[in-house]
């Protein structure tokens, strides 16, 4: 994974890290999968305005990172504002469970394996909203993180079946990172901002809150833990008698049923474990299903993230859980 930091301004956090990358010969634009389209380009622009009323902060960095790459700040936004919108093929598995004296938040990040070495870690400090440590398989928008404050949240894609001018499923992650103190002050955003995209977000907090929220551009449904344990947890499916007419069942969702019912199961029936090493564990595959692709297929989890929000605790696999150890980071400062 590639590591960066970010401070000051959100223009200036976008700007320096853009001319960066160009002074070392990077051209995000050249990417293969910096794809712009005539589609794209249309639902970006009714998608700009929503931006500009919630969250003009996030403009300021990607007009700043492509000015920093002598670049077009419209092929910039278009990528970025309609991403998840439109097919996108990450596939991933949450878990957030209370045991009884911790809050633990875990997340597999499922994708290609050609586009391993792009993947980005990232320490954001800006000014004026919260400090957060964060993951993406793309850059600005973020997929998991955890903010100064303890707030865990990371996103599962659901493949669009509708879509609507709004934010999409990594600008509401990085969203709720950098606004957010709890769940109850993530819930009270999610209901009054547009969605555009289709995802589910899993968000734990200091509190013991732990939620699952199913939601697109027509309905949101929160899912709590039931008699079956204090635990949610997710795949690439939407799970909620609701929500289950908006699934897609022809495309390849990467064993997504398989996994949300290992992860299940497996925090069903050791409902009084819920430890550290349970998640780390159903997170590696030891319980069934979970991690165990064929990398000559171009997929693999790529990377895992587990946060133990109580002990203000962030560990990561660069890679897959099965294969490698997770390791601790400790460069966010954490609000006590």
């Amino acid at each position: 994974m590639y590591h960066g930091r970010f401070k000051r301004s959100h223009y200036e956090a976008g700007f320096n890290w853009g001319r960066l990358l160009y002074k070392n010969g990077k051209i995000i634009s050249y990417n293969h999968t910096f794809k712009i389209t005539d589609e794209r380009r249309k639902f970006a622009e009714e998608c700009l305005p929503i931006y500009e009323k919630y969250y003009p902060e996030i403009l300021e960095e990607i007009k700043g990172l492509a000015n920093g790459q002598n670049s077009s700040y419209e092929d910039f936004y278009t990528f970025l504002l309609s991403m998840y919108c439109f097919e996108f093929n990450n596939h991933c598995t949450c878990i957030a469970v209370k045991g009884e004296d911790n809050i633990i938040f875990g997340r597999n990040s499922d994708f290609l394996v050609s586009l391993e070495k792009l993947y980005m870690n990232c320490l954001y400090n800006l000014d004026s909203v919260y400090a957060f440590n964060a993951n993406t398989t793309a850059f600005i928008e973020m997929e998991d993180g955890i903010n100064e404050y303890g707030l865990a949240v990371g996103l599962t894609f659901i493949y669009p079946t509708i879509i609507k001018a709004g934010f999409n499923a990594g600008m509401l992650v990085r969203y709720l990172l950098e606004k957010c103190k709890t769940i109850d002050e993530a819930l009270s955003l999610l209901k009054n901002i547009p969605i555009a995209s289709q995802q589910t977000l899993t968000l734990a907090d200091r509190t013991g809150n732990i939620v699952v929220v199913e939601c697109n551009c027509e309905e949101i449904e929160i899912i709590r833990p039931n008699k079956d344990g204090n635990f949610v947890t997710t795949a690439n499916e939407f799970n909620s008698m609701k929500m289950k007419k908006y699934n897609n069942y022809e495309v390849d969702d990467w064993k997504a049923e398989e996994r949300y019912l290992v992860a299940y199961n497996t925090l069903k029936e050791y409902k009084n474990d819920y430890s550290f090493n349970l998640v780390r564990d159903i997170l590696s595959g030891k319980y069934g299903f979970m991690c165990q692709y064929d990398r000559k297929t171009d997929a693999d989890t790529v990377w895992s993230v587990i946060y133990d929000i109580t002990n203000n605790d962030i560990y990561r696999v660069e890679g897959n859980p099965k294969r490698k150890e997770f390791k601790k980071d400790t460069r966010l400062k954490f609000k006590v």
